[in-house]
C-alpha cells in the first residue's frame, strides 16, 4: 500500500478508513485460545467510530458502537489510522508523539496492532509475544530491527514506561520490553521470589526463546537491578548495561526490622489503594511534573490500579519491594562486593532530584565500579527516560554506538595477522 495522500477529501478519508477497517478479517493474524477482547476505536477528525471484537481466531467489526462495553477505547484521527494501516510508523510511536490516546487494558492496546497483518502481507511493525520459560508465561513487547536491546521496567510499573524508549530506540535496534513476572500482562506466581537472581534467570530464559544470544540490557529502578544482576551472572550476553536510577543496596537500613516483620503473604488478602493515593506517589517521582504528558500519568495510574487489583500481583509488589530493601549491602555476597566484579561495558544514570535513589548513591558505584561511566541529568527524578526522554535516548544510542565500535575494533584486529588491539 503506498503512502497515505496528504490531501484526501473527506468522502475520499472516509472510504479509505472504512475499507482498512472492512480488511481486519481478512488480515487477522489470531490470537490466545480464550482471548476475547473488544476494542472501540474513535477518530474524532470525521465524527465515526468502529467496534472490533477479537476472539482467538476471528476479528469481527461493526461501524458505531453497542452495547458491549469495550476493553480499549483509542481516540484519533483518520490520517493517523491510515498511516497506521499502512505501516509507515507503529501504534507505540503514534503514542509517543500523542498523535492517539488510550483507555482502558493497556496491554490489549498495545497487542491490538500486532494482531493484524500490514498491506501485501508483511507482518506487524510490532508484536507481543506469550513466552513460556518454565513455568512462567512472560509478555514480551518487540519492535525494530537490528541488535537487540533489552529494556526492563521498576517497581509497581510495567514496559508502558519504556514505550517511549522503546519506539525511539527501534529505528536502529531490535527492542525488547517485557513485563517482568508477577507485574503487567506477564504471570504472577505466588511462589515466586521476586529478587533480582529470579529476575535475572527468567530474562535469560526469555532470551532463549526469542534467539537472542547476546543484547544491551536497560533497565529502571528495580529493572536496573535485575540489569545489574544479568550483567554478573551472564556477561557473555549482554553487550553494554545502562542502569537508570537504579534500585542499588542500601546503605542505611533503619527500618530493616520491620521490613522483615511486613509478610508479601499480606498481599494476598483483598485490598486496594485509593487513586490520590496511586496519583500522588507516582506523581512524586517526577521532579518536574509538567514536563509528562498528565494523560499519559492519568493512563499510568489507572492501570496501575487495574493490576493492583490481582492478589498476585499484590504478592509480587511487596515481595519485590521487600527484597529491595533488605539486600544486604555488604559482606561476601553483598551487593557492593559483587558490584565490582561487573563485566560489562556500564552506564548509571542519576536523576538530580531522585528522592527514592538519591544521586548520592554514585559514590558507592565509583568506589567499587571505578570503571563504569556516571552521569546525573539536571532538574530530573526517578523515571528519566519519561522526564527527560530526548536527552536519556541520545545517551543510551550514544553508548550502545561507543560499545558496538569497541567490539568491532578487535574483531578486526583479529583478523589480520591474528593479534587483537591493545
Amino acid at each position: 500500500m503506498p503512502a497515505v495522500p496528504e490531501k484526501l477529501t473527506q468522502a475520499e478519508r472516509l472510504a479509505a478508513v472504512e475499507e482498512a477497517f472492512r480488511s481486519l478479517p481478512e488480515r487477522y493474524l489470531g490470537a490466545d485460545p480464550e482471548f476475547d477482547a473488544t476494542f472501540h476505536v474513535r477518530l474524532c477528525d470525521i465524527g465515526h467510530s468502529w467496534e472490533v471484537r477479537c476472539t482467538s481466531t476471528t476479528a469481527r467489526v461493526r461501524k458505531g458502537a453497542t452495547n458491549r462495553v469495550p476493553d480499549v477505547t483509542i481516540a484519533s484521527d483518520s490520517d493517523t489510522w491510515l498511516r497506521l494501516r499502512a505501516g509507515e510508523f507503529s501504534g507505540v510511536e503514534a503514542f509517543e508523539r500523542r498523535l492517539l490516546s488510550v483507555r482502558g487494558n493497556l496491554d490489549y492496546a498495545v497487542a491490538f496492532e500486532g494482531m493484524f497483518r500490514l498491506p501485501n502481507g508483511r507482518p506487524p511493525l510490532l508484536q507481543v509475544h506469550e513466552l513460556h520459560v518454565g513455568r512462567h508465561r512472560v509478555s514480551t513487547l518487540t519492535m525494530g530491527q537490528g541488535p537487540d536491546v533489552l529494556l526492563l521496567h521498576g517497581l509497581g510499573s510495567t514496559r508502558a514506561s519504556l514505550f517511549e524508549t522503546a519506539a525511539a530506540l527501534s529505528h536502529r535496534y531490535r527492542v525488547h520490553a517485557p513485563d517482568l513476572p508477577g507485574f503487567g500482562a506477564s504471570s504472577k506466581p505466588a511462589l515466586g521470589a521476586y529478587n533480582a537472581g529470579w529476575f535475572a534467570d527468567i530474562m535469560l530464559g526469555a532470551m532463549d526463546e526469542l534467539d537472542i544470544s547476546s543484547a544491551h540490557v536497560v533497565g529502571n529502578s528495580m529493572g536496573g537491578r535485575v540489569a545489574i544482576e544479568l550483567g554478573l551472572v551472564a556477561p557473555e550476553r549482554v553487550r553494554s548495561l545502562v542502569a537508570l536510577c537504579p534500585a542499588v543496596a542500601w546503605i542505611r537500613r533503619g527500618l530493616h526490622p520491620l521490613v522483615r516483620l511486613l509478610r508479601p503473604e499480606f498481599g494476598l488478602l483483598p485490598h486496594g489503594f485509593r487513586r490520590s493515593t496511586v496519583a500522588t506517589q507516582f506523581w512524586s517521582m517526577f521532579y518536574d511534573r509538567d514536563a509528562v504528558d498528565p494523560a499519559v500519568g492519568e493512563l499510568m495510574v489507572d492501570e496501575f490500579r487495574r493490576i493492583y487489583h490481582s492478589a498476585g500481583a499484590r504478592y509480587a509488589f511487596l515481595s519485590s519491594a521487600r527484597n529491595i530493601y533488605l539486600e544486604a549491602p555488604f559482606g561476601d555476597r553483598g551487593f557492593y562486593p559483587r558490584l565490582a566484579e561487573l563485566q560489562p561495558p556500564a552506564l548509571f544514570v542519576w536523576g538530580s532530584h531522585d528522592r527514592l535513589v538519591p544521586h548520592a548513591f554514585s559514590r558507592h558505584v565509583r568506589k567499587w565500579l571505578p570503571s563504569a561511566e556516571q552521569l546525573t541529568i539536571d532538574a530530573c527524578g526517578h523515571v528519566p527516560q519519561v522526564e527527560h526522554p530526548e536527552e536519556t535516548h541520545g545517551l543510551l544510542l550514544d553508548f550502545f554506538a561507543r560499545n558496538e565500535r569497541r567490539r568491532l575494533v578487535p574483531a578486526a584486529s583479529a583478523g589480520v595477522g591474528g593479534v587483537e588491539a591493545a
